[in-house]
C-alpha cells in the first residue's frame, strides 16, 4: 500500500485532512465538531477510533473546534508547537498530560513510518505551520492560510506528489464585497490568505508537471467561486506550458463534503 490522502472538508467554516499509511492514520486539523468529523470520516470508511494524532496547523478555530472532544473520546494524542499550545488550550479543554505533544516547527519527526516536517508559514496566529508528509518515496505538502509564500517556502514543498495548496479569494470580489475594510485588509495582508492568483504563481514556481495533484483549498464562500479559482489557477499552468489534462491533476476541495481518496 502507498500514502492515502483525503481533504474532508476545507473552507472558511473548518478544514481537517486525513492521511493513511500502512501504519499511520492521521488528521491535520480538526476544525469542526467532533460528531461532524466523525461523520465524515465514516463516509470514507475511517473508524475515529483507527486515528493515531491530530496535527495543528495554528490555533484560529475553523482548525481546532474538534480537537479537544476527539481527543477525549478516543484518547488521541495533539501535536502542535508551544505557542500554537498556549493559545489554543483553553479553546479546546482540558486533555490528558499523555495527549499533549509539543513539537517545534522546522524540526523533522516521525509517526510510525510517516515522516513529517512542520514548517513556518506566515498568519495572524501565535506560530502557524504547514505540514509536508514523506511516505517511502512520496512526498505530500498541506500549506493554507499564509498570506505569503518566500522562496524558503517553496523549495522545501517542491517536489511534492500532491498538493493541498491555499486559494481563498478572488481580489475583485474580495475587494467589492462586503467585508468591512479591516477584515479585507486582514485577508490581503501577508499574514492573512493566498488569493486565486496566488496560488497560480506559486505553483507555477515549484510543479514540474510530472503528474502531481493539486487540490485548491480553502475557499472562501463570500469572496470566491469554485469555477474561478480553478480557472485562474489553469490559465497560470496553461502560460507555464502544462496541460491540466496530461501533466499535472488539478482539482478543487469542498467546505462540505470530503474529495475523494488519492492513492500514491
Amino acid at each position: 500500500m502507498g500514502i492515502k490522502f483525503c481533504s474532508l472538508s476545507s473552507g472558511s467554516s473548518g478544514n481537517c485532512q486525513y492521511i493513511e499509511t500502512d501504519r499511520a492514520r492521521v488528521l491535520v486539523d480538526a476544525g469542526f465538531s467532533g460528531r461532524r468529523i466523525e461523520n465524515l470520516l465514516s463516509s470514507i470508511d475511517v473508524c475515529p477510533t483507527s486515528i493515531d494524532y491530530i496535527l495543528i496547523t495554528h490555533e484560529h478555530t475553523d482548525h481546532i473546534r474538534g480537537a479537544g472532544v476527539l481527543s477525549r473520546r478516543y484518547d488521541i494524542p495533539i501535536l502542535a508547537n508551544e505557542k500554537t499550545w498556549f493559545n489554543m488550550t483553553e479553546k479546546i479543554g482540558e486533555i490528558k498530560a499523555k495527549n499533549i505533544k509539543v513539537i517545534e516547527s522546522d524540526k523533522d519527526l516521525e509517526i510510525k513510518d510517516l515522516g513529517v516536517h512542520p514548517f513556518k508559514i506566515f498568519h495572524d496566529a501565535a506560530d502557524p505551520v504547514g505540514y509536508i508528509f514523506h511516505y517511502k518515496d512520496t512526498k505530500i505538502t498541506i500549506m493554507t492560510d499564509t498570506g505569503w509564500v518566500n522562496n524558503s517556502m517553496k523549495d522545501k514543498i517542491k517536489g511534492s506528489s500532491l498538493y493541498l495548496l491555499e486559494s481563498n479569494h478572488d481580489v475583485n470580489m474580495l475587494k467589492e464585497g462586503n467585508y468591512p475594510w479591516y477584515l479585507k485588509k486582514r485577508i490581503l495582508s501577508a499574514r492573512g490568505h493566498l488569493s486565486n492568483e496566488d496560488a497560480g504563481m506559486v505553483l507555477s514556481e515549484v510543479l514540474s508537471g510530472n503528474g502531481e495533484i493539486i487540490l485548491l483549498a480553502h475557499l472562501s464562500k463570500e469572496n470566491n467561486i469554485p469555477s474561478l479559482a480553478h480557472e485562474t489557477v489553469k490559465g497560470f499552468m496553461e502560460n507555464c506550458g502544462m496541460d491540466i489534462n496530461r501533466d499535472i491533476a488539478l482539482d478543487l476541495t469542498y467546505r462540505d463534503r470530503p474529495t475523494k481518496v488519492y492513492s500514491l
